[in-house]
């Protein structure tokens, strides 16, 4: 009898759930802390899907760290995170698969030029050919060369800091992005370099 109780008790708490407006359930799916949070709560039904989506506009940071997500799904929730400002799609150890193809589709997204920071640690199947206008942790990133680097911060006047280390980069290269841009900070360069550059 008690455990019919207790299961008649869940059945009116999905109930209730269920009830919730659309944008009150987005508001709650926003304040999940992780994106696996969020992707499992995705998944719950159609209903979850589209309130999750929803959630994602509301959404400043958002990171794919240590998630399988490839291309199509990160550009899809990209595209959905119309406020972001902070994006991290760092490979771990299970980590992202994002390629130039991935980038690319992501470069479209609405939020792309009012993003501050992207990360990309880790990274190995991007090239110049993927490179974004974003302000970009590149370490260990190294198949972009100087070109992408001088396109890159051609493009962004907005770009505050470079985060190089690791990268196959000639440092005298840095000198002509601080021509393009004399307020860019380069992070992880030699300090035989660092008199004649602004870094941190």
């Amino acid at each position: 009898m008690e455990q019919q109780q207790r299961d008649g008790d869940g059945g009116a708490a999905e109930a209730d759930i269920e009830r919730l407006p659309a944008d009150l359930l987005a508001h709650a799916l926003s304040l999940l802390p992780t994106f696996r949070d969020l992707s499992m709560a995705g998944g719950v039904s159609r209903r979850w899907r589209r309130a999750m989506e929803r959630s994602l506009a509301s959404r400043r940071r958002l990171s794919f760290a240590g998630q399988r997500t490839g291309d199509d799904t990160a550009a899809r929730l990209v595209r959905a995170a119309v406020n972001l400002r902070d994006l991290d799609i760092s490979r771990s150890c299970w980590g992202c698969q994002i390629t130039d193809e991935g980038l690319i589709k992501i470069s479209s997204a609405d939020c792309v030029g009012n993003l501050t920071s992207i990360s990309l640690w880790g990274l190995a199947g991007i090239t110049d050919k993927g490179v974004v206008q974003l302000s970009i942790i590149l370490w260990s990133c190294r198949h972009v060369t100087e070109a992408g680097l001088v396109v890159l911060v051609n493009k962004c006047r907005r770009l505050e800091c470079i985060n190089v280390g690791g990268m196959r980069v000639p440092p005298e290269s840095f000198v002509g992005l601080l021509s393009i841009s004399p307020a860019l900070r380069i992070r992880s360069i030699p300090q035989t370099i660092n008199a004649g550059l602004q870094v941190s």
